[in-house]
C-alpha cells in the first residue's frame, strides 16, 4: 500500500489549503492508500477541538477532521507547533497523536511521496 503524507502548514481559517489537505487525504484514503496527515505551524490548529469558524466565511473543517480519522488517515500533530499554537493534547480531536519532529521525519521518509498544503 502506497504511503502519502501530507503536510498541512497554514491555519484552517485563512485560506483554502486545509480544506484541500483533508479533501485529498479522504480522496487518498478512498482508494485505500495509507495516508498520513502531519499537522505543523499553524496548520496543528485543524486539530483543535469545538473550533470557532464564527465569521470567517470558511467552513468548520472539524467533522472533516473526524472523518479522515474515522476513515483510517493517520493524524499527526508536531509537538512545538502545538506548543506555539498554546494547545495540549486536552484540546485535540480525540485520534490526533501528537509527536516530535523525529517522529515527523521518519514519516516523511518513509512515505511514497509528500504533499504540502
Amino acid at each position: 500500500m502506497a504511503t502519502v503524507a501530507m503536510i498541512l502548514k497554514r491555519s484552517p481559517y485563512g485560506d483554502i489549503n486545509a480544506a484541500e489537505a483533508v479533501r485529498h487525504a479522504l480522496g487518498a484514503v478512498s482508494f485505500e492508500m495509507s495516508v498520513d496527515l502531519i499537522l505543523v505551524d499553524g496548520g496543528v490548529l485543524l486539530a483543535k477541538k469545538g473550533q470557532d469558524d464564527t465569521g470567517t466565511g470558511f467552513t468548520n473543517l472539524e467533522a472533516t477532521l473526524k472523518d479522515c480519522l474515522d476513515m483510517g488517515v493517520s493524524v499527526y500533530a508536531d509537538d512545538d507547533s502545538l506548543k506555539a499554537q498554546r494547545l495540549d493534547r486536552g484540546d485535540m480531536v480525540e485520534g490526533v497523536k501528537s509527536v516530535s519532529a523525529q517522529v515527523i521525519a521518519g514519516l516523511v521518509k518513509e512515505a511514497r511521496s509528500t504533499m504540502l498544503f
